[in-house]
């Protein structure tokens, strides 16, 4: 089991808090074996095997299980001589779960964390059941420093710039970086991950009768990462391929995929009227292994992964992203966290200088002093031109400085 001490180290320090602590994210990004890290952390403070309970909800020994028969098994495991620490896995297989963490929460001496793979997990009902009393922490698949860990683990890592190809062609989900795979035989096994969360948390639990036109609309997102689009833009291509669908159901499309963590919506700020517009928005895959295991690995598409994998990272280090929006062009991504701000343009390389114009005078135009970058997948990225500085994306993906 190979650590990973940046979600281990942030959950732990609210350990023994009155705080539910909520794992989310995509199926098979590692919810379960941080779950199992944190059971292995508690333990190594001096507590006893028999205080820590854990539950698989994926398990066909819970199916039809209900909330009141789950309370009333808890509560008779409970340990008499001190506080029982819960881990209860892919709970939103349960309906009702959050009466039943609210209940122990209330009536016994507990500590509990739970995992699930749809955002449904952060409707109203836990506001109901657990306002003021839970604390959420989003897992995602590897991050490149991860991915780098995981490789050094089962062979020798080279440059990191050189490891980063191999990265945006493959991904981040954990099963595929325990030992060496080809992208033969990794996209096998992201297109199961693919298809178990479609068929399972999107098409059965939403009672999808469309497969067909669901999957289309899929295919037509998967293939518009990083460009903006609007419903009516997937109704019209459809409607060309001879395949009727309208608006409203193409929102409710792109919303499944969004609660089962495969898309991330991101939406675009206008840069001079400082508000988020409601069109012509952009999605980003939660992994882009995703993208290749669905539609197979295209070099055209290597320009809009890299902007995929730095929006994720984005993410991951708590910024808030949105595409800006500033008179007739765009900045791909504003990013702010707390009183911190940056604009980042993403680029595979800059082969001409109307390119180089195009990237930089974009940031030039922005009137502010917030940091400013182009991030390139380029060997001679570097330096500094008009204050705007030039990254190679492996250098940023690996910084602390941002």
């Amino acid at each position: 089991m190979i650590l990973r001490p940046e979600y281990v180290d942030k959950i732990i320090t609210y350990m023994d808090t009155p705080f539910v602590k909520i794992l989310t994210g995509v199926r098979r990004c590692g919810k379960s074996t941080i779950m199992k890290m944190l059971r292995n952390k508690i333990e190594s403070r001096g507590v006893e095997g028999e205080r820590i309970i854990g539950y698989n909800f994926d398990s066909l020994e819970y199916e039809g299980m209900t909330a009141k028969a789950l309370y009333s098994e808890i509560k008779e495991k409970l340990s008499s001589n001190g506080k029982t620490y819960l881990f209860l896995d892919e709970i939103q297989e349960i309906d009702g779960w959050e009466k039943v963490v609210n209940s122990l929460m209330s009536d016994c001496d507990v500590d509990i964390y739970v995992t699930g793979s749809n955002s449904r997990m952060m409707s109203s009902e836990i506001s109901t059941y657990l306002t003021g009393r839970y604390i959420s922490f989003r897992i995602y698949p590897l991050s490149f420093s991860e991915y780098l860990s995981f490789r050094k683990e089962y062979t020798s890592v080279g440059d990191p710039k050189n490891e980063l190809a191999r990265y945006l062609q493959l991904g981040g989900f954990p099963a595929i970086h325990l030992r060496e795979y080809t992208k033969e035989e990794a996209y096998p096994i992201v297109k199961d991950i693919y298809n178990s969360t479609v068929f399972t948390d999107i098409v059965k639990r939403n009672n999808i009768r469309k497969v067909d036109q669901f999957e289309r609309v899929v295919r037509y997102v998967f293939d518009n990462v990083g460009n903006t689009f609007s419903a009516s833009s997937v109704t019209k291509y459809l409607k060309s391929e001879r395949r009727s669908i309208d608006n409203e159901t193409v929102y409710n499309y792109l919303s499944k995929l969004e609660s089962a963590y495969i898309l991330h919506r991101c939406e675009r700020f206008d840069i001079k009227g400082k508000e988020i517009l409601k069109t012509q928005e952009k999605f980003y895959l939660s992994d882009p292994a995703f993208l290749y295991s669905v539609l197979g690995y295209n070099v055209d598409s290597i320009s809009a992964m890299l902007e995929n994998i730095v929006y994720l990272e984005l993410l991951r280090r708590g910024y808030d992203v949105c595409v800006g929006k500033n008179d007739s062009f765009e900045i791909d991504f504003i990013a702010t966290r707390r009183e911190e701000k940056i604009y980042v343009q993403v680029a595979k390389e800059i082969g001409s200088e109307s390119t180089r114009e195009r990237e930089y005078n974009r940031l030039l135009e922005i009137e502010d002093n917030y940091p400013k970058y182009v991030l390139l997948y380029d060997d001679r990225a570097g330096g500094n031109y008009k204050g705007i500085k030039t990254v190679h994306i492996a250098d940023f993906l690996l910084s602390k400085e941002f």
